[in-house]
């Protein structure tokens, strides 16, 4: 392939969406430039402009002045008077409730859409969505005999039969508990990773965002303060993300070890010859795992311990240090090997270390969590 054509093909792939809405007591004006696969998640406290946002790229809201291409495709150019009408997008939107069709069963609900999709153009089945979303046994329910988690789920796989393009996903668990999100979550993170379909989720849980995004947009008061890949987002010291008090990083390895014995499994680094070691049942080896690491739960010494109940020690290199949300303490950027990595430690105990930026030093690692 030559230089042009990989241009080319840069260009076409991708999300970018800018939109200028005005309100009489809001403005949006965003400039977002999002991968063309995976998921990016749209961050922020109610009022920022996450749904409205969505309801641009879906043509269910007014736009003053935008553009939206989708992977090559233009759905928007106010300039060239282009707008292709929501029904014509190549979209699936799941709103916070599911909004079934109480009258029909729960396989009635899902293929009421179908007949819309030419049959050459379905790139998602029946059985597939249902199999993804584990609602196989659910077909003959009717809406009213189901749980908060399972209408969520069937409202995921009626929109993924539309064979999107896209997917929207806006706050899908707001309304449910957190039994019923625990619930859910393994099936997005199957959804995900099964289908190559693009998603923009909007959600303000922390949670979700560690657990689900690939990319992170931040919004505030309309605007975009800053966007990027997830494990750096996270790690960034100026944004309200890192200086929470549950503040986490993502880390992806892969895995090189189990211990049967212990149910211990060893994730090296990448571009690492560290490992983290966290106690999981077997997974193939050589398969990519999602960690996530609390910064509360990383210590920070110069000095390889010896004998320590702490299984994972790491050497690392203090990259640069800002307050926390409380005024005792500080969080610590913290490089292993291109790894970012944070620590919540108290203003103390940086000064009796002496850390600075450049020092080299040990995490302790207390605890490790596998999302996926």
């Amino acid at each position: 392939m030559s230089l042009s054509d990989q241009a080319a093909l840069s260009s076409n792939t991708g999300i970018e969406a800018r939109f200028r809405v005005d309100y009489p007591d809001f403005s949006l004006d965003v400039d977002l430039h999002l991968p063309g696969r995976g998921v990016s998640v749209l961050y922020g406290h109610s009022g920022s402009g996450k749904t409205t946002c969505l309801r641009c790229i879906a043509g269910l809201a007014p736009v003053t002045q935008g553009y939206l291409r989708v992977n090559g495709e233009v759905w928007l150019d106010t300039e060239a008077g282009v707008a292709v009408p929501t029904h014509r997008r190549s979209l699936g939107y799941v709103f916070q409730e599911a909004s079934l069709f109480s009258h029909l069963t729960v396989q009635r609900n899902l293929t009421f859409g179908l007949k819309r999709i030419p049959a050459v153009q379905r790139r998602v089945d029946l059985r597939q969505a249902t199999e993804l979303l584990g609602i196989t046994h659910l077909l003959s329910r009717m809406p009213a005999g189901l749980s908060g988690g399972e209408r969520q789920r069937v409202g995921i796989a009626r929109a993924l039969l539309t064979s999107p393009s896209l997917l929207l996903m806006d706050e899908p668990m707001a309304s449910l508990d957190m039994a019923r999100k625990q619930e859910i979550l393994p099936y997005l993170e199957r959804l995900y990773d099964e289908l190559d379909i693009p998603v923009i989720y909007v959600s303000h849980a922390p949670q979700e965002v560690v657990r689900l995004a690939d990319y992170l947009v931040l919004l505030s008061e309309g605007r975009a303060l800053a966007s990027g890949d997830i494990a750096q987002m996270l790690t960034r010291l100026d944004l309200p993300l890192a200086r929470a008090d549950d503040a986490s990083v993502v880390v992806e390895g892969a895995v090189t070890m189990f211990d049967a014995d212990y149910q211990l499994m060893a994730v090296q680094l990448p571009g690492s010859s560290a490992c983290l070691r966290v106690v999981h049942p077997s997974l193939p080896l050589g398969s990519t795992v999602r960690l996530a690491v609390k910064a509360r739960d990383v210590s920070i010494t110069l000095v390889h311990p010896e004998q320590s109940s702490i299984v994972n020690v790491i050497p690392v290199r203090v990259q640069d240090m800002a307050p926390a949300d409380h005024p005792d303490h500080i969080l610590v950027r913290l490089d292993a090997d291109g790894t970012p990595l944070l620590a919540r430690i108290t203003r103390y105990s940086r000064d009796q270390l002496g850390l600075a930026s450049g020092t080299h030093a040990w995490a302790q690692i207390k605890a490790v969590s596998v999302l996926v």
